[in-house]
């Protein structure tokens, strides 16, 4: 189990990217039209460093949804390979059982 503190964080850059997601991308469409003039593109450029750091979706980081578990991370089932161990192992998982030989 990950600790509560590192997946209240992950949950507060979620909401920030969120509520920023709008202002960044209408900042970068300026700073990357090159019929704008250079001074109004570079305004924009600035104002888009002044915006908080962890509004940026690039900072957030993909966790099980079970255990808050950082890596081995299973992006189409949401959860980390430890987690969809145990579910198979319990049966919660239809067609899928643990194999061994």
């Amino acid at each position: 189990m990950a600790k509560k503190s590192m997946v209240e964080r992950e949950k507060k850059r979620a909401r920030m990217v969120q509520q920023y997601a709008a202002r960044r991308a209408e900042l970068k469409a300026i700073a990357a039209d090159d019929s704008r003039p250079m001074e109004e593109r570079f305004k924009a450029n600035l104002k888009l460093a002044k915006l908080p750091r962890n509004s940026s979706a690039t900072r957030l980081h993909n966790r099980c949804q079970l255990t808050g578990r950082p890596k081995a991370y299973y992006r189409k089932l949401k959860i980390s390979r430890i987690a969809l161990r145990e579910l198979a192992s319990d049966g919660q998982i239809p067609g899928m059982v643990k194999s061994s030989w």
